[in-house]
């Protein structure tokens, strides 16, 4: 039953695509895994493979995992002070960023909305970002625009492999020794299996892990290495969905848009002090009037009282049957058995512990606002 609800759930993530959608680099071996594939951002994906997302899943949780995340944008910032020119578009404090480091950021409009959010990396040789699919066209005309088109290269010749789970560290270091040590939120160079990598500690699962950056040609022959691994499986979209869900991570072009500010998502902490006083990113002004007089919504963690799933777009009413928000990403949560969701509502009714009710086919089910995550996560302390 939990796999029905988790195949419902990805079903979802099937996106609208003009023209068909691109293969990615390792797009033959999903297909020889028995991968079931689906559009999404434009891109060939497997949703599931033969063991199923709840498989999956667990799999990751306890073990270790391989995802295939090629269709995100991999992007080199050329040019002097790249962190002083990021500044002007990000809320993120760059200037303070080490080599070797990475960060959480957010590309913001005028009115402090979400253009996207991505991973900014000050690596040992370049400044990267990593940029979500749907919106990676409007990210790469906008940074030239506002940039410079000489000083954005887009890497249309790479690949990106997620190697996620508590056995990750083990599984890589057989590769790529010393990887084992590195921080959470780090970058480094390698040589796997003969071939230029560049990886990182990070993921979207809530686990401990790795991306590794690598040439097109070479990502099937590193990819059929990991899975060889006993403790290695491959996973889909549907289990990194449920996987992120349930770390209270939010995706993009579901908790995240340009008509929500990074306050109401619940991301001012990635707004330093210092970013917070100078201000100097599209927004600002925003963020300071929502810091002082509150937003007027929020993102919150939902519990079902109930088994059923709630799904993306269904209304969330207080107690006396007013509309006060709507869910943007909700499903099964294997880990906690149970329905999970997040979704905005008025700033009001999101403390924690809070009672609403949300509408399933129409009709009313209890619901809790609850603390998010909703597992704990596991990254890499050292």
């Amino acid at each position: 039953m939990g796999d029905e609800r988790l195949r419902a759930h990805a079903g979802a993530l099937v996106t609208a695509h003009a023209g068909p959608p691109l293969p990615t680099p390792l797009h033959d071996l999903h297909l020889r895994l028995g991968g079931k594939m689906v559009a999404f951002a434009g891109y060939a994906l497997p949703v599931q493979y033969g063991a199923g997302i709840l498989a999956e899943h667990r799999h990751t949780r306890a073990e270790a995992s391989l995802f295939d995340v090629s269709h995100l944008g991999q992007v080199i910032v050329h040019g002097d002070d790249p962190a002083g020119a990021l500044e002007r578009l990000v809320p993120g404090d760059l200037r303070a960023l080490e080599a070797g480091r990475m960060r959480y950021t957010l590309l913001t409009n005028a009115q402090a909305g979400i253009r996207d959010d991505l991973m900014v990396i000050r690596g040992p040789d370049a400044w990267s970002l990593v940029i979500n699919a749907g919106p990676k066209a409007a990210d790469l005309a906008y940074l030239r625009a506002e940039l410079g088109a000489d000083r954005i290269e887009y890497l249309e010749d790479r690949a990106l492999l997620a190697l996620q789970g508590p056995a990750a560290a083990a599984v890589l270091a057989r590769f790529a020794k010393g990887c084992e040590r590195m921080p959470y939120l780090s970058a480094a160079n390698f040589e796997i299996l003969g071939t230029d990598a560049f990886v990182t500690r990070s993921g979207y699962t809530g686990e401990d892990g790795f991306e590794i950056s690598l040439a097109a040609e070479a990502a099937m022959g590193v990819a059929e290495a990991l899975l060889e691994a006993p403790e290695v499986a491959p996973a889909g979209l549907g289990a990194r969905d449920s996987l992120r869900l349930e770390a209270g991570l939010c995706l993009y072009g579901h908790d995240l848009d340009e008509a929500t500010t990074l306050v109401e998502a619940g991301l001012l902490w990635t707004v330093s002090k210092r970013r917070r006083a100078e201000g100097g990113y599209p927004g600002a002004e925003t963020v300071q009037r929502e810091l002082a007089r509150g937003p007027k919504r929020r993102r919150v963690g939902l519990r079902p009282r109930g088994r059923a799933p709630v799904r993306e777009g269904a209304e969330i009413r207080s107690g006396d049957g007013r509309a006060i928000g709507h869910v943007t990403s909700g499903g099964f949560g294997p880990t906690v058995e149970g329905p999970v969701a997040m979704g905005y509502v008025e700033a009001g009714f999101a403390s924690v512990d809070t009672e609403v009710e949300i509408l399933l086919r129409g009709q009313p089910q209890p619901a809790g606002i609850v603390k998010l995550p909703f597992v704990t996560t596991r990254y890499y302390k050292g």
